[in-house]
């Protein structure tokens, strides 16, 4: 039996046997325990000191994370602080930015409202002036109009005068007549009025339209103007191959016999030159004559002709005329050596006079010195005289005195 805290109990009892195997269990675990601490204990003696070690650095980062808070803690105090002067800052500018915004604006406004007052009334300006020059332009539109109603009537004139040149040109004779007008233009334009002749005859019997009096080499030269237009009007007027063919062997013919015709007309041995100038009386004849029938250009050259248009026929008036200038000068080249040789001899008849002259002046002027020489002998008698020094005289002024009636040599 045995009793706990007053109570008995029996050792046989179940519950007794189930305790006492308990608490037998639970010190058998607690012996192990023990030993599994001591072991446990021996084992973790490094870990402990480890986690000592660990531990201090535990520490130091504790310490660290307190610097490190208060240095955290500064640095937001300071960014705190510089935000605070930042946002004054910034206040500060704005409100001046927004002072001189507000004054920007203020004279931006005053100087809008300036010039728009100034736009206006330049506006009302220009509207008075534009007004002015509205009715000055509808002014001087009506002057206009009215000059161009009379230039009307003058280009209705001018028709009519180009239907009257028209039917001048249509016309042969008419239109020689003004072939040889415009010849006489030139011409008279280009030489002296007496170094040509208009509607010259020949000895032959034949008119020239213009001979050109020039000096031998080459002799007088005869320029014929009527020349046949109709076969050029054929030519361009032309409508198909048939025509065309049928005008150039017009214009080919027609110019061919109007070359033999000067060359034997107008050509006469010791009476002209060595050649006469056909003229053409339009730049177009000519150049279609180069272009297209170069055959009859040189067949002019060999029947000493010359073809001319107004402008190559007024270049060669200009050579004739410096022709006629050189010619000239020769004929007054024998005039001039005349003039020469006489001017030579009066020069040399001076030269002889001035010779004289020089002689009769070296001879006065011995004159006038010796002359000198008297007047003073004179004046020293007379001074002698006027003091009555005559038994003063000295012997060399005795010898000189030369007897009244004879003269001092």
């Amino acid at each position: 039996m045995i009793e706990i805290a007053g109570t008995q109990y029996a050792l046989n009892d179940p519950v007794i046997l189930t305790v006492g195997g308990v608490v037998t269990l639970i010190l058998l675990l607690l012996f192990l325990s023990l030993r599994a601490a001591n072991r446990s204990a021996r084992m973790a003696e490094p870990l402990s000191r480890q986690m000592a070690h660990l531990g201090q650095h535990v520490q130091q980062l504790g310490q660290g994370q307190e610097q490190l808070r208060g240095g955290l803690q500064h640095v937001s105090d300071t960014q705190a602080n510089a935000q605070v002067q930042v946002i004054q800052t910034v206040e500060t500018r704005l409100s001046s930015v927004q002072q001189q915004m507000n004054d920007r604006l203020a004279d931006n406004a005053m100087k809008s409202a300036r010039a728009l007052a100034e736009m206006q009334e330049r506006m009302k300006e220009s509207l008075h002036g534009s007004s002015k020059q509205t009715a000055t332009s509808l002014t001087q539109l009506q002057e206009r109009l009215a000059a161009i109603d009379k230039a009307q009537d003058n280009i209705t004139k001018l028709s009519g005068d180009v239907l009257s040149l028209q039917d001048i040109l249509s016309n042969k004779q008419t239109r020689g007549a003004f072939g040889e007008i415009q010849l006489n233009d030139i011409v008279s334009k280009a030489l002296p009025s007496d170094s040509f002749q208009l509607q010259a005859t020949l000895s032959n019997g034949r008119r020239a339209d213009c001979l050109i009096n020039l000096p031998n080499p080459p002799g007088p030269i005869v320029i014929d103007s009527k020349f046949p237009l109709e076969a050029y009007e054929a030519l361009i007027g032309s409508t198909n191959d048939m025509e065309l063919k049928a005008a150039v062997q017009m214009f080919r013919s027609t110019v061919r016999k109007h070359i033999t015709d000067i060359s034997e007309k107008y050509i006469l041995d010791g009476e002209t030159a060595d050649g006469a100038l056909m003229f053409l009386p339009s730049e177009a004849v000519y150049a279609e004559l180069h272009a297209k029938f170069p055959e009859l250009v040189q067949e002019s050259f060999t029947k000493r002709v010359w073809i001319v248009s107004p402008t190559t026929c007024m270049a060669t008036l200009n050579t004739m005329r410096a022709i006629l200038k050189d010619a000239r000068m020769r004929e007054q080249a024998g005039a001039i050596r005349k003039e020469l040789g006489l001017l030579h001899k009066d020069v040399e008849r001076l030269g002889d006079r001035v010779g004289n002259l020089d002689r009769h002046f070296g001879q006065a002027a011995k004159d006038i010195s010796e002359i000198k020489i008297s007047a003073e002998k004179a004046g020293r008698r007379a001074q002698r005289l006027d003091n009555f020094d005559f038994e003063e005289l000295a012997p060399d002024d005795q010898t000189n005195v030369v007897p009244l009636g004879q003269s001092e040599g």
